[in-house]
């Protein structure tokens, strides 16, 4: 098996550790297999593949699409430091509000899995980091929505003291604010 499955504090949110076969000519892992990922019971498909780059000390998030168009996410970082959280904000869940957070890094070679139903974002610790999306729907203006960052009742410990954020995160909506039609299944 190329992966290693690895269950965070909420149970849905799964910690992904990539193998990395490498020569002297350089490493070769593999990022994504359908068969693998269902037998870790990770059943979503892949629709959209995304790159950002970003700087040190910047904070995006915390970001969701609502139906019809969630996103379920895995988040690789070929390049640099991440700490990237999850929140759990499916009405109804006991883990309601409460939040995950993983480093993520070309040296640790781990990625997140976010399912929908959850809203994501990350700080950059190293100079600089790239940051790869596979999501499981298209991006979708018209369903996007987010809630502050920094929201004292989800309470995120964030390893940076001052982010730069974008103005649409600075004035994102608390979540007992924000836009959510996401009810807890019992799965």
């Amino acid at each position: 098996m190329a992966f290693v499955f690895e269950k965070t504090g909420i149970p849905e949110v799964i910690v992904v550790t990539l193998q990395q076969f490498m020569d002297s000519r350089g490493f070769f892992s593999e990022l994504y297999r359908i068969s693998d990922f269902k037998a870790a019971g990770i059943e979503v498909g892949l629709a959209q593949l995304n790159q950002s780059f970003s700087r040190k000390n910047v904070l995006r998030g915390m970001h969701y699409q609502i139906r019809p168009k969630p996103q379920a996410k895995v988040i690789f970082v070929p390049q640099g430091e991440i700490f990237d959280v999850a929140v759990d904000i499916r009405q109804g869940s006991p883990t309601y509000g409460k939040w995950v957070g993983q480093n993520l890094s070309q040296d640790n070679k781990r990625m997140l899995f976010i399912p929908a139903g959850f809203a994501h974002g990350f700080c950059v610790l190293s100079e600089a980091a790239q940051i790869i999306y596979m999501c499981s729907d298209e991006y979708a203006p018209e369903c996007e929505r987010s809630i502050f960052w920094n929201d004292p009742v989800v309470n995120v410990v964030w390893p940076i003291a001052e982010p730069i954020l974008s103005s649409k995160d600075a004035q994102a909506p608390r979540l007992a604010d924000s836009e959510n039609n996401f009810v807890y299944s019992g799965k």
